[in-house]
C-alpha cells in the first residue's frame, strides 16, 4: 500500500463507499488525505461531570458503570441507556434506535462521551452523545479520533458521516505515516519554516491544537498555489520555445474597416487591438486574453485580428461554447466583414454553411464533406463553431490565428490539433486570443491565468445607460409584473430566466457549506411551468415564448429570430441565453430563483440587456432569508462593474463561483488562499526560481512528479 493505492483495495472500503468516495472526488489514498475537513469541534477540554450545566454541548470522560437496552412502551423505539461515572459524579446517557451500543460497549470501559445535555424526569442526562472507547497507544496516550480532543467535521454526502472519515483517514495516515512522498523542495520548507508533508497532514486531519492546524493549512495553501504557479509557467516556456506565423499589421485595410463601423471605436478597443496585432507579427504564438465587460465591443476588436490574418493569406478560426452563440458571431462577423471578399465558414456538431465572396456574400448550405474539403484547400478564411472545430476531421491549410470565445484554457497541444494530430517542433502554432467577460482579480491572474497576457477593455460604448439591479422578494412580484407590463407597452422586450426547464423531485447540489446535498427542486421555478404561468394567467395579452436546450437547432433559431423581430414580448428560457445574445430592444431581465445561479452567470444574465440606448432593468427573483446568500445578490446589485463584483465574490466566497471550482479540481483551501495576493506573489516567486535552475526539473523529479498529478487533476485545458 502507498500514497497512490486506490481506495478499492483499502480494507473495510466496498463498493457502496467507493461510490459514496468519487462522489467527493476521492480515488486514491492522496485523494482522501486532501479531503481536508471544512471545520472542526473542539471536545479537548474535557468537563468534570458535577459540573455539567443543562443545553450544554460538552465532552467528559468517565467510566460506564451500566448499560442495557430495552424499548419505549407506547411507540416501540429502542432505547440504550446507560450511566458514567468520574471521580466527581455520575450522569445518565440514553441513546435512541442503537441497540447495537451494547456490543460495543461494556460495564467497566473507559469512554469519551461528546454530545448535548437534556433534563427528564430523573434529572440531567447526555442525550444521542457520540461515544468512544479509550486505547492506549504505544506511548501510553489515548488513541482518540472522535471525542476528548479537537474533532475534524468533513464535507459528507449521504450516508458518509465525519466519523466514517475520521475512522479511515485515521489508521492509514500511521501506516503510512513515512511513505509520504515529500512534495516541497527542503529549502522552500525551511524558509518559511513549513511542516514536512507526514506532519502537515497529521495536524490538518487530527491537530494537536488549532495553532498546528493553520500551521498545517498554511503548508497546504501555498503548496497548491506553487504547483498552479510552476504549471502555468512552464506552459509559457512551452509556449516560447514553438513558432507561429509572424503577421504583419496592414494598417491601410484595418484603417478602411475601423472607417466603415458605425460607431466610434473607444481608446480601450484602439488599445487592445493595437497589442493584439503587436503580439501576431511576432515568430511565436500569442497568448492573449481580452477582457471586457459584458457589451463592450470585443467582437470587433476579434474581427480586426482575424481580417489582418486572412489579408496576410492565411486562415482564422472563430470557437464558441454555444450553437446560439456561434450563430451570432456567424452573423456578426459576416456583417462586419461584407466588404472584404472573405470566405466565412460555419460548423458546429448539426450544421454546416458558408458565405462565399463569388455568390455576392450568400449563405450557402454545404455538406459536411464539401465543406472540410474547402478548410482544408484553403478556400475558407474564416471558420466560426462550436467545439466541432477541433475534431480530428477538422484540417487547415494554414492557421494563424484562433479566437476563444469564454473559454481561456486552450493550450499549446488543443491548438496544434487544429492544425496535425501530432505535435513537433515544425509545427507552427496558431496564435491565441480568448476572450472573456468574467472579470479577472490579480491574484487569479498570477496564478490561474499566469501564462496569459492580458487586454483590457473597461470602457462602454458611448450612450450607454447603467442597469439598475433589484432584489425582489415574493411579495414584491405583483408590482414587478405591473412594471413589466408597461416596458412592453412602451415596445421594450423581456428575458425571464429559470433555473430548470422541467421540475424533477431531487437532486444532488453542493450547498453554500460545501456538503453534498440531495435537495428538493418542487418550489424551483421551470421554464416550462412559467412559460404556462405568464402566457395564461400574467400576461395573457402579450406574446410569450419558450427556449430551452432541449429544443432541436432549427427551432431555437426560429424564436431567436422571432424575439430579434420582436414578434415575442417576453422570452421564457433557461442559461442558453446566458452569454453572447444581442437583442438591443430588450430591456427588462428577470431572473427566477437568483440564488440558484453562480455570480459570474448572474452577471452574464445581466449582460443581455442594457445593450442600447434605452434604460434597463435585471429583477432578481429569490424567496432565500439566507444572509450569505442575499449578501452575494446585493453584491450584484451594488457593483459598478465586474471587477468590483469579483473582488466582492472573492470577499465572500473565493473565486470558485467564478472560475467553477467543482470543474477545476481546485480545493477550497486553495480558493481561500487566492485572496491572498503576498501569499500568490510568494509562490509564483519561488516557482520562477525553480523554472529558472532546471525548466525541464531533470533535478526534481517529487516536484516533476507531483505537477504530472496535479496537471491531470486540475482540468486547466
Amino acid at each position: 500500500m502507498n500514497f497512490y493505492t486506490p481506495v478499492e483495495k483499502i480494507f473495510g472500503i466496498g463498493p457502496i463507499y467507493q461510490k459514496k468516495l468519487k462522489k467527493l472526488g476521492v480515488r486514491t489514498i492522496s485523494d482522501l488525505f486532501f479531503h481536508f475537513p471544512h471545520r472542526y469541534e473542539d471536545f479537548s477540554n474535557i468537563i468534570k461531570i458535577s459540573k455539567i450545566k443543562l443545553n450544554e454541548n460538552c465532552c467528559v470522560k468517565g467510566k460506564i458503570l451500566e448499560i442495557k437496552n430495552s424499548q419505549t412502551w407506547k411507540k416501540g423505539i429502542d432505547l440504550t441507556e446507560a450511566i458514567i461515572q468520574d471521580e466527581t459524579g455520575a450522569i445518565k446517557i440514553i441513546w435512541f434506535n442503537k441497540p447495537y451500543l451494547t456490543k460495543y460497549i461494556e460495564q467497566g470501559n473507559q469512554v469519551f462521551l461528546t454530545g448535548k445535555t437534556a433534563i427528564g424526569k430523573d434529572g440531567l442526562y447526555l442525550s444521542n452523545p457520540a461515544i468512544e472507547k479509550i486505547g492506549n497507544t504505544s506511548n501510553g496516550l489515548w488513541s482518540l479520533s472522535h471525542s476528548g480532543r479537537i474533532v475534524p467535521i468533513y464535507q459528507e454526502t449521504e450516508r458518509l458521516s465525519s466519523r466514517w472519515i475520521r475512522f479511515i483517514i485515521r489508521p492509514l495516515l500511521i501506516k503510512l505515516k513515512n511513505k509520504i512522498p515529500e512534495t516541497l523542495p527542503e529549502e522552500i520548507r525551511k524558509k518559511y519554516n513549513f511542516l514536512d508533508i507526514s506532519q502537515a497532514f497529521w495536524q490538518i486531519h487530527f491537530p494537536d491544537n488549532f495553532k498546528l492546524a493553520e500551521q498545517a493549512k498554511k503548508r497546504f495553501s501555498f503548496e497548491e498555489l506553487f504547483y498552479i504557479s510552476l504549471f502555468v509557467l512552464r506552459e509559457r516556456i512551452k509556449l516560447n520555445q514553438k513558432s507561429a506565423f509572424p503577421i504583419h499589421t496592414n494598417l491601410e485595410t484595418i484603417q478602411e474597416f475601423v472607417k466603415g463601423l458605425q460607431f466610434k471605436l473607444t481608446d480601450d478597443q484602439k488599445k487592445s487591438a493595437w497589442q493584439i496585432l503587436k503580439d501576431m507579427e511576432k515568430p511565436r504564438p500569442m497568448n492573449r486574453l481580452l477582457e471586457g465587460e459584458v457589451g463592450s465591443g470585443k467582437t470587433v476588436v476579434a474581427g480586426i485580428a482575424a481580417l489582418n490574418a486572412v489579408k496576410a493569406n492565411y486562415q482564422a478560426a472563430f470557437m464558441s461554447p454555444t450553437e446560439i452563440l456561434a450563430k451570432q458571431h456567424f452573423q456578426t462577423v459576416s456583417r462586419m466583414l461584407e466588404n472584404f471578399n472573405i470566405n466565412i465558414g460555419f460548423l458546429t456538431g448539426k450544421e454546416d454553411k458558408f458565405i462565399s465572396k463569388k455568390l455576392k456574400r450568400q449563405t450557402i448550405e454545404i455538406s459536411r464533406k464539401k465543406l472540410l474539403e474547402k478548410i482544408k484547400k484553403g478556400e475558407i478564411d474564416i471558420l466560426i463553431g462550436t467545439h466541432a472545430l477541433i475534431q480530428d476531421t477538422v484540417k487547415f491549410k494554414n492557421l494563424a490565428l484562433v479566437i476563444l470565445d469564454e473559454q481561456h484554457r486552450f493550450g499549446v497541444e488543443q491548438r496544434a490539433k487544429l492544425v496535425s494530430k501530432k505535435i513537433d517542433e515544425k509545427i507552427k502554432i496558431p496564435h491565441l486570443l480568448s476572450m472573456t467577460a468574467t472579470p479577472i482579480p490579480r491574484t487569479l491572474s498570477l496564478t490561474i491565468y499566469g501564462d496569459l497576457d492580458l487586454s483590457l477593455i473597461s470602457q462602454l460604448p458611448k450612450g450607454r445607460k447603467k442597469i439598475i439591479t433589484k432584489l425582489v422578494i415574493p411579495k414584491e412580484r405583483d408590482q414587478t409584473y405591473e412594471f413589466i407590463r408597461k416596458e412592453v407597452k412602451k415596445g421594450r422586450q423581456v428575458f425571464v430566466i429559470c433555473p430548470r426547464i422541467e421540475a424533477r423531485e431531487t437532486d444532488t447540489e453542493i450547498s453554500p457549506d460545501k456538503k453534498i446535498k440531495s435537495l428538493s427542486w418542487a418550489d424551483v421555478k421551470t421554464v416550462k411551468e412559467e412559460y404556462e404561468k405568464l402566457s395564461k394567467k400574467i400576461f395573457p395579452e402579450l406574446k410569450i415564448g419558450m427556449l430551452h436546450g432541449k429544443l432541436a437547432t432549427k427551432e431555437k433559431e426560429r424564436i431567436m429570430k422571432k424575439f430579434k423581430d420582436q414578434k415575442i414580448d417576453i422570452l421564457v428560457s433557461t442559461s442558453v441565453v446566458e452569454v453572447g445574445v444581442d437583442v438591443p430592444n430588450a430591456s427588462v431581465i428577470i431572473i427566477e430563483g437568483a440564488e440558484r445561479f453562480g455570480l459570474a452567470q448572474l452577471y452574464q444574465f445581466h449582460g443581455r440587456v442594457g445593450r442600447s440606448k434605452y434604460q434597463s432593468f435585471c429583477f432578481l427573483f429569490t424567496d432565500s432569508k439566507t444572509k450569505k446568500t442575499l449578501q452575494r445578490l446585493r453584491a450584484l446589485i451594488s457593483s459598478e462593474k465586474g471587477m468590483d463584483l469579483a473582488k466582492k465574490d472573492l470577499e465572500i466566497r473565493g473565486p470558485g463561483e467564478l472560475f467553477g471550482t467543482r470543474q477545476s479540481g481546485i480545493p477550497d483551501l486553495t480558493m481561500d488562499a487566492l485572496k491572498d495576493v503576498s501569499l500568490v506573489e510568494k509562490t509564483r516567486d519561488e516557482a520562477k526560481k525553480i523554472l529558472e535552475k532546471d525548466h525541464r526539473l531533470k533535478n526534481f523529479p517529487q516536484i516533476r512528479g507531483k505537477l504530472e498529478k496535479f496537471q491531470t487533476k486540475a482540468h486547466f485545458e
